[in-house]
């Protein structure tokens, strides 16, 4: 009898060090984690919704995870993609005390037509309070975005982007963006929908590249990716490959996780020096 509790035991305790060391083995994952850098950390989305303006728009991914938001009952989300703003989300960056970089509006435009400026100027209020943190705003609403920003001090913590998808409605927001006083001036070239041929990328400091996803999803030419990394390479501009999307380097639809991001065999995912600074890490652009 004694031998068999002694066994019992030994096995219970012989278990329990397997899920520890299991335990350890994701503890110490996660802590890698945290010193990789990903294009965010978190979403920030003071206002929700968002109307179609430009080609980039016609397989919104925020349109199809509204309507999920709808049904699931999420404040911001009751008339599903329609745009409003959501005052009960504006003050969270204040409640986080560790640094963080938010993307803001993932779900909407922060320079929407519908955006009332009190409430715009509230948003500005609170990045300027939360120095501590970083706030990456993409838009594809680029006339608004200098038309309010001109007028206003920037504050240093803010990095401003602007959706660049093709030549007609892309290429021209660049110039609305490469002269406001940002701290990273990015180009968010997602999704690719055509060749953009020459890009005067003067004063900006970074652009990534990416393929569309879902079933409707629009291919990107391999050539056309290329082309943007040899400028960005022959002006010293960070370059970060994204992914390809639903249509692979090969041009064949599938998965767009088994389609990866590798480009040319390699991963090519740079930053600019800021966040080599802020985050001491190389940029080396490949893992």
């Amino acid at each position: 009898m004694k031998k068999k509790i002694l066994q019992s035991e030994v096995n219970a305790f012989l278990t329990n060090e397997k899920i520890m060391s299991r335990l350890q083995e994701e503890k110490d994952h996660l802590k890698k984690r945290k010193h990789k850098i990903e294009w965010t950390e978190r979403t920030w989305n003071p206002s929700a919704g968002c109307t179609k303006i430009s080609s980039g728009c016609q397989n919104c991914y925020a349109e199809t995870m509204a309507k999920r938001l709808q049904g699931s009952g999420v404040v911001g989300y009751e008339n599903g993609f329609e745009f409003n703003t959501v005052p009960s989300r504006l003050n969270d960056p204040l409640k986080r005390k560790k640094p963080t970089v938010y993307f803001v509006n993932s779900m909407s435009d922060i320079f929407h037509a519908d955006m009332p400026e009190e409430y715009l100027d509230k948003i500005f209020e609170v990045i300027t309070n939360t120095p501590h943190h970083t706030y990456q705003i993409l838009t594809k609403r680029a006339d608004r975005m200098l038309q309010y920003l001109s007028q206003r001090h920037i504050p240093k913590n803010v990095w401003l982007g602007v959706t660049v998808e093709n030549k007609q409605q892309g290429l021209p927001r660049i110039d609305k963006l490469r002269n406001l006083p940002a701290s990273v001036k990015f180009l968010s070239v997602e999704p690719l929908i055509e060749d953009l041929g020459d890009i005067n990328l003067r004063n900006i400091d970074w652009v990534i590249v990416g393929g569309e996803s879902g079933n409707r999803a629009r291919p990107m030419d391999k050539q056309w990716v290329l082309n943007i990394k040899q400028q960005c390479f022959a002006e010293d501009i960070p370059f970060f490959f994204k992914q390809w999307g639903t249509w692979g380097e090969d041009g064949i639809k599938r998965n767009k996780k088994l389609n990866g991001k590798k480009l040319e065999g390699k991963i090519c995912q740079q930053y600019p020096k800021i966040i080599e600074q802020q985050f001491h890490r190389d940029n080396s652009g490949e893992y």
